[in-house]
């Protein structure tokens, strides 16, 4: 199954559109350093505005440079996420002010004990490939809170993890705990855990403390997702195909920019750009213009070779409901039969409004429909059951054969929290709504799921380094 909007000839517009934007009008580059390493490599470099204007050829050595699959591991190394290598993978959230305890309850700021509710939930959820962070801690001061937000997320998954990195001198102490989880620099080169996320900031600049951590984080050779958030008649053109372009024009700078600090860094190709609602003035996250953009920006990182993270999947409702249902599940299932490698980011409360772990779990059944859906179909003799239909025969009925004991559990999807019962055993065990079920499905996993724990002796090193990074970044 494959999803495609744009033809061969658009995709070579774009591209074409991209860069004319890149070399004519360029990009604001707020880090010296860098703006020295781009003149080097060529381009024309504005020193005093911080503008570069970047040739084609340059982005054409970015693209012949950069690294075009990874794989991300967990803290059990069977646990993996795979780029650029023709797997599906779903991370959730990473880095909501908010958190939401239940559907419809009062939104309150987000604590380390969140974190830790958070992480450990998406560990449990058998479809959710990454876990995020979900909440941003709003307690602790923000110079060290990403290295407090992975140790603790390292303690409560086995899996790989996301979340928002800060700084260069944070990230310094991220690397640290990288290296003490895997035993040596070379270890935690050859096992990454998680990755920096550069986000150009639209239209067309990029943050100085996004470029500058990656000299950090480059020494493990981190993977590298370049995705702005372009939206559509807010921070680009009020046209899909301008966003469209735009967003590209973006990630391509971007693509040279890691290069530049690192040649063959791995990079993922970020399609995550949205449209604006010129109604409610804010960014839209689940509307049919989430889908078009989901796979078109997977055919446009297709085109250069690279893996591609798309925004899809989400919802701008508040709950788990027949809206986030119907969101969620068209952009999703467009998105993954467009061919994108990870989807994300899940778990959020409309459009940026709160962490909820309540939407997380629904989301994992949709990825778990999703993916039945993407399934191949085995066309054999067995399958065909030629000999099961003559033994059956006219009128007669295959629920007692040998033949479909030994076949219906991999041929159908079976539901966890979807219902397909009879009204009445509905109606007798309380008419519970989705919403229900997802929040008595969600107190079940907390209850119950306990990730394998830290070592005492490397969770004391994780205590170190989380209280060096608070007693250094802090004062």
């Amino acid at each position: 199954m494959q999803s495609r909007i744009l033809t061969d000839e658009q995709i070579a517009r774009v591209h074409e559109v991209s860069l004319d934007i890149l070399d004519r009008i360029g990009v604001i580059v707020p880090h010296e350093d860098m703006l020295s390493r781009l003149s080097d490599r060529g381009a024309r470099v504005d020193a005093s505005g911080q503008r570069v204007r970047i040739p084609a050829d340059l982005i054409d050595w970015a693209l012949g440079k950069a690294g075009k699959t990874f794989t991300l591991y967990g803290r059990d190394l069977s646990n993996t996420a795979e780029f650029g290598k023709g797997r599906r993978n779903y991370n959730a959230a990473a880095g909501q002010a908010s958190w939401l305890d239940e559907p419809s309850g009062e939104r309150r700021y987000a604590t380390l004990d969140d974190v830790s509710t958070a992480t450990r939930l998406a560990d449990a959820l058998e479809s959710i490939t990454i876990p995020g962070s979900m909440p941003d801690p709003h307690e602790l001061p923000v110079q060290f809170r990403c290295v407090a937000v992975a140790a603790e997320m390292i303690r409560n998954t086995t899996k790989p993890i996301t979340f928002w990195l800060y700084d260069r001198a944070s990230a310094k102490y991220l690397v640290e705990l990288l290296v003490a989880l895997r035993g040596s620099e070379a270890e935690a080169e050859k096992y990454p855990l998680f990755y920096p996320f550069l986000e150009p900031i639209s239209p067309l600049r990029f943050p100085m403390d996004g470029i500058d951590l990656l000299y950090e984080t480059s020494r493990l050779n981190l993977p590298v997702p370049i995705g702005p958030m372009a939206q559509m008649g807010m921070s680009a053109p009020a046209t899909m195909a301008g966003t469209i372009a735009q967003q590209n024009a973006e990630v391509l700078a971007g693509l040279v920019i890691t290069q530049c600090v690192r040649e063959g860094l791995p990079v993922c190709y970020g399609g995550l750009c949205h449209s604006f609602d010129m109604t409610t003035t804010q960014i839209i996250f689940g509307g049919p213009e989430q889908a078009i953009f989901g796979v078109a920006m997977t055919q446009m990182g297709k085109s250069y070779g690279l893996p591609v993270y798309i925004n899809v999947g989400l919802t701008d409702s508040k709950r788990p409901d027949a809206q986030a249902g119907t969101e969620s599940g068209i952009t999703l299932q467009l998105g993954a039969a467009a061919g994108a490698d990870i989807f994300g980011h899940m778990g959020i409360c409309g459009a940026d409004q709160a962490a909820s772990p309540d939407l997380l779990v629904m989301q994992n059944e949709i990825i778990s429909y999703v993916e039945s859906v993407m399934r191949q179909m085995e066309f054999s003799d067995e399958t065909f059951a030629v000999d099961v239909i003559d033994t059956v025969g006219p009128g007669g009925s295959f629920i007692a054969e040998m033949h479909t004991a030994g076949h219906f559990r991999k041929e159908m999807w079976f539901p966890k929290l979807f219902d397909r019962g009879y009204y009445d055993a509905w109606s007798a065990d309380g008419a519970r709504s989705m919403a229900d079920r997802c929040t008595e499905k969600k107190r079940q996993l907390l209850a119950e799921h306990r990730p394998e724990p830290l070592p005492d002796e490397m969770s004391r090193e994780f205590d170190r380094i989380v209280a060096a990074a608070s007693s250094e970044l802090t004062t």
